[in-house]
């Protein structure tokens, strides 16, 4: 009776586990949309102008979308840890869904003047509290569903799913770039992806309410903990708090320098045309996708923090390189090798950052706790890395954006040096 119910609790908490992931995967699916497409929607929504200018409001939009993350994170991330992580995933996929349709269906500048990027930015705020709070609830949720003995393991797969999300939609350009004709895809096509991600989200609205709540929730409510809130988080736990913030700088830095920017990079200053750009982009990450759960397994057994002060040497001292190197590639392989080598890099801190946090907080504030602090160093230095990037190559000085990486991911590997490992010191007691 007892091997029936261990069977039957280890097939629950993987169907959780691949309910919670795919249900990420359609979060970030609708989120990459964006930055997938923005080739084509940019002069669509913003004044004719040269394409570096384009690019830059429409980067613009896409940090404006990060701003709203934190209140995302503080709003939904509270309330995961008051009604549950079922209820987060929930309505943060709804929010996303909401996002979703109002691109797809927006009028061009030219139909309706200022009110087109008026209405995509207003859809980029929702879409940032969505992701703002899916971000907390999913880490908590996969980090609380997973066992102690392979928590990095199946943590990780909410990497394997944001990654899946960004291929999802890498997939769905380069197959609107094979089926249609480059007028059509630039007046009317770009908006069939967004189409997509909102029928997906209404599809994992159903899938999110069946899922499972975890048992450290039911505990922390059991127990009668202290309610979660943004004072009792900055007061009360101001060390993990901080910590969170520095050691995401570097890692969500170079998490989108070397993938959403890397698309641009490869056209805009290596030369190579849309469509090979977004095949190199794509195949990289397919790799680096598989990865995840490698490195994830791997911490499970060597611990979280040699994975993270691996990345934080290996970024200090090849991001420059890399960066320079693929400024001058004109070989498409050569091309793949270095961005697959910045991904292979980065590994170390997308594969276990999400358990990291999770193991810091107590259950009670848990999902605020991984939420809110990762959302403020998101906002600053991923939401803005296109933003700032840009900015360097159009005053001239690209080689700046390629340093400012590297510092940004040499002080978070000074937070790596000096914390504690999470795997023997985690604050998720359950089993």
């Amino acid at each position: 009776m007892l091997m029936k119910n261990s069977v039957a609790d280890q097939k629950g908490r993987l169907k959780s586990i691949l309910g919670g992931s795919a249900g990420n995967m359609v979060e970030w699916y609708d989120w990459y949309v964006y930055s997938a497409f923005t080739l084509y929607f940019a002069p669509i929504f913003f004044p004719k102008g040269d394409q570096t200018a384009q690019l830059l409001n429409a980067a613009a939009v896409f940090a404006v979308g990060f701003l709203m993350r934190p209140i995302g994170a503080w709003i939904m991330g509270i309330y995961a840890d008051r009604k549950g992580r079922k209820a987060g995933l929930t309505l943060s996929v709804t929010l996303m869904c909401t996002g979703s349709l109002m691109i797809a269906v927006t009028p061009g500048y030219d139909s309706i003047g200022v009110l087109a990027p008026i209405i995509l930015i207003l859809a980029r705020l929702l879409q940032g509290i969505s992701v703002g709070g899916e971000y907390g609830a999913s880490a908590t949720y996969l980090s609380e569903m997973a066992g102690k003995s392979r928590r990095g393991f199946f943590s990780s797969f909410q990497y394997v799913t944001l990654i899946s999300g960004q291929l999802i939609a890498l997939a769905v350009l380069l197959i609107l770039q094979q089926a249609m004709s480059e007028q059509n895809l630039e007046a009317w096509g770009w908006r069939i992806p967004f189409a997509i991600g909102g029928v997906l989200a209404v599809i994992v609205f159903y899938l999110r309410r069946g899922l499972a709540e975890t048992e450290s929730y039911k505990n922390a409510q059991g127990a009668a903990a202290p309610r979660s809130s943004g004072l009792a988080l900055f007061t009360k736990y101001p060390r993990q708090a901080f910590t969170v913030i520095a050691l995401t700088a570097g890692g969500t830095l170079a998490f989108y320098a070397y993938t959403t920017y890397l698309q641009k990079f490869l056209v805009n200053t290596s030369g190579f045309s849309r469509e090979s750009a977004s095949q190199i982009t794509a195949a990289a990450l397919f790799v680096f996708m598989l990865l995840q759960p490698v490195a994830g397994a791997l911490s499970d057994k060597i611990g979280r923090k040699p994975l993270m002060v691996g990345f934080g040497i290996l970024g200090v001292l090849f991001t420059y390189l890399i960066f320079s190197t693929l400024a001058g590639a004109k070989d498409p392989y050569v091309a793949f090798a270095l961005c697959l080598a910045a991904l292979v890099i980065v590994t170390g801190y997308t594969s276990i950052n999400a358990v990291v946090k999770a193991e810091m907080f107590p259950a009670h504030i848990r999902a605020l706790g991984v939420a809110l602090p990762y959302a403020i160093a998101n906002t600053v230095f991923g939401g803005t890395a296109e933003y700032v990037a840009l900015w360097f190559k159009q005053a001239g000085i690209e080689y700046g954006f390629f340093w400012y990486v590297t510092a940004m991911i040499g002080l978070s590997l000074i937070v790596y040096l000096g914390m504690k490992d999470t795997r023997e010191h985690s604050l998720i007691h359950e089993d």
